[in-house]
């Protein structure tokens, strides 16, 4: 199996740049959110079974899953979260594994966005990188990317572990507070990194003495 990098991030802190530009350096990106996003289509496997859980209100009239009123839903309600997860989980895990089986790359990327939240993927990746930058830029970027208030952004990052828990858990952080070349040069010195330990390593496990 390769080198498996799990990259992760709290919203608006810049996964989607940092992985796209491993994409162009050679990685083989594996985004779980585009996965989702795959399956919950219409007539996709997971837009049915949303259908048949949660009752055809939450589809669009074309048969994909209505985003915005299953987003307020989980929101409200717990227990719909964990049975929306409990549908497509498996799903993407399954994509996943397909996609990391059938990958020729120096080393592969799966982009988690709650990947310290629900503890996916753990298991799979070797290293685990954090994409990292303010609160208030987190806000700023969203509410110019999506339109939402700052209170509808606050109440996302509520719902997601705090800035401190994720640099815990981080084998490798990007920091990305600065311009794009700022960005582009920390990924491609991590991408160096990551060449050097696909190359270099033997067992898995030993990606992790590096830190």
């Amino acid at each position: 199996m390769p080198l498996v990098i799990a990259l992760t991030g709290g919203i608006g802190s810049g996964k989607s740049s940092v992985a796209a530009i491993l994409g162009e350096l050679g990685a083989a990106v594996i985004d779980t959110d585009e996965i989702a996003h795959r399956l919950t289509a219409a007539g996709e496997p997971g837009a049915r079974a949303i259908g048949e859980r949660f009752g055809p209100d939450y589809l669009r009239a074309d048969g994909a899953l209505d985003r915005d009123r299953m987003r307020e839903l989980v929101f409200s309600d717990p227990a719909a979260k964990q049975k929306l997860e409990a549908i497509l989980h498996p799903m993407i895990r399954a994509a996943v594994n397909a996609a990391v089986k059938d990958a020729h790359a120096p080393y592969v990327v799966i982009v988690v966005p709650l990947l310290i939240e629900t503890g996916a993927y753990r298991d799979l990746a070797q290293r685990t990188l954090v994409v990292d930058c303010s609160e208030a830029q987190q806000i700023t970027r969203v509410m110019r990317r999506s339109g939402l208030t700052t209170d509808a952004v606050r109440a996302i990052m509520a719902n997601q572990v705090s800035r401190a828990a994720r640099l815990a858990h981080a084998d490798d952080l990007v920091r990305n507070e600065a311009d794009v070349v700022a960005l582009r040069a920390g990924v491609v010195a991590l991408h160096c990194k990551y060449l050097e330990l696909a190359k270099n390593s033997i067992d898995p496990d030993q990606t992790r003495k590096s830190r």
